[in-house]
């Protein structure tokens, strides 16, 4: 069975629903997703040595706000392109990997 998306839906503010043409239903934390993002330098950035825990991160205005999904636009007809609040756009979110992610919801 070829898998899809049948609904997308955000619910709370902070949170995407995705209903699929299996009727699973999902929900998906706009955080989870913006720290899930698969693109190269996401994937980098992630795999980089830990910080140095003696100099404190600085944080720019954008990164203390919520995220937020801005825009979610198909991309063919296996993914999602998901724009955030902070910018970032060039993750694809694969129909496969929105299936791993989220919480199973009734």
């Amino acid at each position: 069975m070829e898998l899809f998306l049948t609904e997308l839906k955000i619910v709370d503010d902070s949170a995407l629903l995705i209903e699929w043409n299996d009727g699973l239903r999902r929900r998906y934390e706009f955080s989870q997703l913006r720290n899930a993002c698969p693109c190269a330098a996401c994937r980098h950035s992630k795999s980089e040595e830990p910080a140095d825990p003696m100099k404190l991160p600085l944080l720019s205005p954008s990164e203390i706000e919520p995220i937020k999904i801005t825009q979610m636009v198909p991309t063919g007809n296996y993914a999602y392109r998901i724009t955030f609040s902070d910018g970032h756009n060039t993750g694809l979110f694969t129909f496969e990997l929105l299936r791993e992610l989220g919480k199973t919801v009734e």
